[in-house]
């Protein structure tokens, strides 16, 4: 699969706390600056360096859509779509 087209991805830290969802038309080189600490302050400050959930369209509409309906969810919901897809909440971009 191809991660450099448009994409709504969700972030955490190590200790799964704290949630943070973008959208992305390179998941790989955001995922990576996340890792780095570059980018937002939110991020830096809470460490979300775990890639735990991601969709990709190929469409940036679609995902910022997607990233809107995420975001108006509550924290359960968001929780058991992670559960669903990564049960164990490992960091997704370890394969890549």
């Amino acid at each position: 699969m191809s991660y450099d087209n448009d994409c709504v991805y969700i972030m955490t830290n190590r200790y799964n706390t704290v949630l943070y969802i973008g959208t992305t038309s390179n998941l790989a080189r955001r995922v990576h600056e996340h890792k780095l600490g570059i980018g937002g302050k939110f991020t830096s400050k809470y460490q979300l360096t775990k890639l735990v959930y991601f969709e990709c369209s190929g469409d940036m509409n679609a995902a910022i859509a997607r990233e809107k309906q995420l975001k108006g969810g509550s924290r359960a919901k968001k929780i058991e779509l992670i559960n669903n897809i990564n049960p164990e909440w490992r960091d997704l971009s370890e394969d890549w």
